[in-house]
């Protein structure tokens, strides 16, 4: 594909800009130079997500974490940024995206160091929760300074390379947990996976500051704090119960919170309608759209199901095959061949497919996993890497799909004016995603293993969980019927 003519297509469909940003396609070197930037960022964010699962059983053995530290380790860091991601979002809109984007990447570093510092399961799971934080401030940033930046197939063609980066991201997170863990350098075992992640954050901040351009809505209002605090304390009492119910037997108190958790919604939703055209923290006329409203259920489920399928699928790699933490990376490999082959189709599409693409991506990958599924139940402990090649790769392909695409049409429509809120609600419906995906896995995982090594216990755990990850990528290909059926649509389903 060529980007020569980035900056020369005609304009996107969205209302004029009403911010302040000097155009990166005008900036020859230096846009490329941001763009990789920003590319960098969102990949620090998506490869810490996924890089413990690898490292689990490791770090089980070395600070004693028991089964509700483990889930923590990944449910305290998509918490923290599934609830700060809309205040991030209008954060960026309001002080500028470049200024909050780096505020963001100092948390997140400074968190990750202590992360590798970490002796202990509560330690590792605090600074776990302190990098969802930088997260939730630097991720928005990204999104809408591309939404507001590029335009028409230009856009289609960036939102692509995002997709591939999300697509590597996912993949290479287990990869690095996997081999990083297996080298062992300097007897550190599994803590550079999180202090590889010190200068990659000093590298984004010090370019950062010099070639990303500032961008902010030139009327600054104040920051809806009262929304703020409503919007944090529903996700916390939706997400919490579901995350620890299974390890209490769900008391009554799991469903007191989560019943207090949705009236609170409700008195959200009241609080942001009474806001409207007073800078509320989220601009609600956007799910006027069916296209964004469509695109943010849509990406709920991709969530749902990357939570679900990618810590349980570590798990029975190593537990249920008998796998090190070397072969269960080159697992990851194989689906990250197929993701990054799926994301080069969409990106060099630019667009013109419209919502066939993603919903092709999700058939397939619909498919490969059936395919896998029965793999799973025939081979038993007897299921080689090599055999698994085909529906794995085929699982990536499908995956590697719908990233991009779902990111574009979603937010296509949103007024740039509202860059930085679309982009947070839509960062946090995925974080959330995949938040209740690991806490479901209680459910549907470890209700049945216990956290037991037992290699047919958790073979049996993983299959009832296809069948999970299968409905809801049905569900996802549904909902994505509400994206446009033609490039440039002016229609939203």
């Amino acid at each position: 594909m060529s980007f020569s003519a980035l900056g020369n297509e005609p304009q996107h469909t969205t209302p004029p800009p009403t911010h302040t940003t000097p155009g990166l396609s005008k900036m020859g070197l230096a846009a490329w130079i941001a763009l990789l930037v920003l590319l960098g960022a969102e990949l620090m964010d998506m490869i810490d997500q996924s890089v413990v699962l690898t490292a689990l059983p490791a770090i089980q053995e070395s600070t004693g974490a028991g089964s509700d530290a483990v889930q923590w380790l990944t449910t305290g860091y998509s918490l923290p940024v599934a609830v700060g991601l809309i205040t991030g979002g209008r954060l960026g809109d309001l002080y500028g995206r470049r200024r909050i984007l780096l505020i963001g990447t100092v948390v997140f570093t400074t968190a990750s160091l202590l992360c590798g510092l970490s002796a202990r399961p509560g330690v590792l799971i605090g600074a776990r929760a302190l990098q969802g934080v930088g997260v939730a401030i630097m991720i928005p940033q990204i999104l809408a300074t591309l939404h507001v930046t590029f335009e028409g197939q230009n856009r289609s063609k960036v939102f692509g390379l995002y997709g591939a980066v999300m697509s590597l991201a996912n993949v290479l997170g287990p990869v690095m947990g996997g081999l990083l863990t297996e080298a062992d350098l300097f007897g550190l075992s599994w803590r550079p996976i999180f202090l590889v992640n010190v200068p990659v954050g000093l590298a984004v901040i010090l370019l950062g500051r010099r070639f990303i351009p500032e961008s902010t809505v030139k009327k600054a209002d104040r920051l809806d704090l009262t929304g703020m605090l409503l919007s944090a304390l529903t996700i916390v009492l939706i997400v919490f119960p579901l995350a620890e119910g299974h390890l209490h037997h769900w008391p009554l108190w799991c469903f007191a919170l989560l019943a207090a958790g949705l009236l609170l919604l409700g008195v959200f939703l009241r609080q942001q309608q009474r806001k409207q055209g007073n800078a509320p923290l989220v601009a609600l006329s956007l799910f006027r759209s069916r296209q964004f409203s469509g695109g943010m259920a849509a990406q709920l489920m991709h969530g749902l199901l990357c939570g679900l399928f990618f810590m349980t699928w570590t798990l029975y790699l190593q537990r249920g095959l008998g796998m090190s933490p070397f072969h269960a990376a080159l697992a990851f490999v194989l689906l990250s061949i197929g993701e990054l082959a799926g994301a080069t189709v969409t990106a060099k599409s630019g667009g013109r497919f419209a919502r066939r693409l993603p919903q092709t991506g999700a058939l397939i990958t619909l498919a490969a996993m059936a395919a896998y599924g029965l793999q799973v139940e025939a081979g038993q402990a007897d299921l080689t890497l090599l055999a698994m090649t085909a529906p794995v790769v085929l699982i990536g392909f499908g995956l590697g799909m719908v990233g991009g695409p779902l990111a574009d049409m979603s937010l296509a429509r949103a007024p740039h004016e509202d860059a930085g809120s679309a982009s947070g609600l839509f960062n946090t419906v995925m974080h959330l995603g995949i938040a209740l995906g690991t806490a479901l896995t209680a459910l549907v995982f470890f209700a049945t293993t216990d956290s037991s090594p037992d290699a047919g216990l958790n073979r049996d755990a993983f299959i009832n969980v296809l069948w999970w990850v299968g409905s809801l990528l049905a569900l996802m290909w549904a909902l994505m019927f509400c994206l446009p059926k033609r490039a440039n649509s002016a229609t939203d389903c």
